[in-house]
């Protein structure tokens, strides 16, 4: 498979399993590649892809907008220790759908334990990446960073 036929597939899973997890009104933006080597956010979750794809999903967002992702899902905004538990646990369950989903597109993938970046961070030895914008309809907008690594 071309890495760009992997991308594709891996980025169709990803809306995919946003579009499953977050029970809200989701608009996905255009793709574009992504040429920072830092992610700006206030907050952000990191999951690793293991397997026959090696990469990362970054999913990156503000503390307020994890916080109505909370509320919508749990019925209550979370602060804090709770809201950074919750954006793991959020990035986890992302992670978890794309994994399942790309195996139904006969890519066999793991994930790794969702690690949690607060503020700016730098993130660098990706082949490709590109950004997903994902709008949450009346709440904001996450940045799905979808990453390849050399093999």
């Amino acid at each position: 498979m071309t890495t760009a036929t992997t991308l594709t597939h891996l980025l169709n899973s990803a809306i995919h399993s946003i579009k499953t997890v977050i029970p809200a009104g989701i608009e996905i933006e255009k793709p574009a590649l992504y040429h920072a080597s830092s992610i700006r956010s206030s907050l952000s979750v990191l999951i690793g892809m293991t397997g026959q794809i090696h990469g990362q999903l970054v999913i990156a967002g503000t503390n307020d907008l994890f916080a109505q992702i909370s509320q919508l899902m749990y019925g209550m905004m979370l602060e804090g220790e709770m809201l950074e538990s919750f954006t793991c646990e959020l990035g986890n369950m992302i992670a978890g759908q794309l994994a399942t989903h790309a195996s139904s597109q006969q890519m066999m993938m793991d994930i790794t334990p969702p690690t949690l970046l607060v503020g700016e961070t730098n993130v660098k030895g990706f082949q490709k990446a590109i950004v997903v914008p994902v709008n949450i309809v009346e709440k904001g907008t996450l940045n799905m960073i979808v990453t390849l690594h050399h093999e």
